[in-house]
């Protein structure tokens, strides 16, 4: 075996390869050219060789693209809240958003049930117009892409059939047999219904501080929506309280679902579409009274137009909510979107101190607070799970 020649080289013009700007030192001594020179710390002449530049090592093969991306991927997998914390909080904006728009449609629609509206002509009204509302601006983004609304067909119909018809059917069904809040108690089950679901599907105990929330999230519920003050049960109302519950927690599961080519408010727009339709033919064929008027109606301490509550059915309570919903479910999942979508009823009740001088009494803000706990907790929980 031959040994290595190491030559010697004087080129100093430029720092050697491979040395550290640590080893790297300045002299003052006026003989010698270049101010900086290398002092190898290591006698092995192969070592020095090696410094000096004389001898061409290759360097380490780069980490394929294709492996350095699964070991993101497998990250952002297994700690989606370390990686990905901006996108969390933005979720939980949006959701908060998308819950102060729900909110809004019980003051607009009583200010329209008040001036001679029927239930279901103010929810077509609500659905009809955000359809249009939401479909201009979707078509126009889906533009060279309607391929998607085809593709996912299936998810868009049951999104407007189940999700948006049912729901609003289903409950105003259920308050025809049981007072309000009990009605809304059954309806708001929605999250229960969906860490059940999770939890069959993935066999996994929900952690003990999602529990805990589920259990807070109840009890304030139950105080907002002042429960124990107008109980009443009826089997068949409790039945289509239930469907409610239902409609609404498949609208949290469809809406987390990541549609291929399908952004947020395309799946909103077409499921107004679609859940507008259903509403046009149910109350077409009578099974919805359809009554509408153009009397004034009173809002905030005065007199308005009618269309303004009908605006603010279709532009907040329908098209910001349900865009923005879809959106925040998507960054937290359907567990945590559900949850957080509680507090629709505190901000009901603010809302309606707003616009309808309703004051709350102190076991709703109680009932609010508990409400608030609930959703940190499922949060703190499934960021743990």
């Amino acid at each position: 075996m031959t040994p290595a020649v190491v030559r010697h080289d004087s080129r100093a013009s430029k720092p050697p390869r491979g040395v550290p700007m640590t080893a790297m030192t300045r002299t003052t001594d006026p003989t010698v050219t270049d101010p900086i020179v290398a002092h190898p710390t290591v006698t092995d002449p192969v070592v020095d060789a090696l410094r000096l530049g004389d001898v061409d090592v290759d360097p380490l093969p780069p980490v394929p693209d294709e492996l350095a991306t699964e070991r993101v991927t497998e990250r952002a997998t297994e700690h989606p809240a370390r990686t990905r914390p901006r996108g969390v909080s933005r979720g939980l904006v949006l959701a908060l958003i998308s819950a102060v728009g729900f909110a809004t449609s019980g003051s607009f629609a009583k200010a329209l049930l008040e001036a001679g509206w029927s239930p279901g002509a103010a929810v077509t009204a609500r659905i009809a117009g955000a359809a249009l509302a939401l479909g201009i601006p979707a078509l126009w983004l889906m533009r060279h892409r309607l391929r998607a609304f085809v593709d996912n067909a299936g998810v868009i119909i049951a999104y407007g059939v189940v999700a948006v018809a049912g729901s609003q059917l289903f409950y105003f069904n259920a308050v025809t047999h049981l007072s309000v809040g009990v009605a809304l108690l059954l309806e708001y089950l929605a999250p229960v219904l969906i860490v059940g679901y999770v939890w069959l599907r993935t066999r996994r105990t929900p952690a003990p501080a999602t529990l805990l929330g589920a259990t807070l999230s109840m009890a304030g519920l139950a105080l907002v929506i002042d429960l124990f003050g107008g109980i009443g049960i009826d089997p068949v109302g409790l039945l289509w309280g239930l469907a409610a519950a239902c409609c609404n927690a498949t609208y949290f599961l469809l809406a987390a679902r990541d549609t291929k080519g399908l952004p947020p408010i395309a799946l909103a727009a077409g499921g107004m579409v679609v859940g507008g339709v259903v509403l046009a033919l149910v109350g077409v064929v009578g099974l919805v009274p359809m009554v509408a008027t153009t009397r004034p109606v009173a809002l905030a301490s005065m007199t308005a137009p009618w269309w303004v509550p009908v605006l603010g059915l279709v532009l907040l309570a329908a098209a910001v909510a349900y865009g923005f919903g879809v959106a925040a479910t998507r960054r937290l999942g359907s567990t945590v979107a559900s949850f957080v979508g509680l507090t629709e009823v505190v901000f009901a009740v603010l809302i309606a101190w707003l616009l309808l001088g309703e004051l709350p009494g102190l076991v709703q803000l109680a009932g609010g607070a508990l409400i608030l706990a609930g959703v940190a907790a499922v949060k703190i929980g499934e960021s743990r799970a």
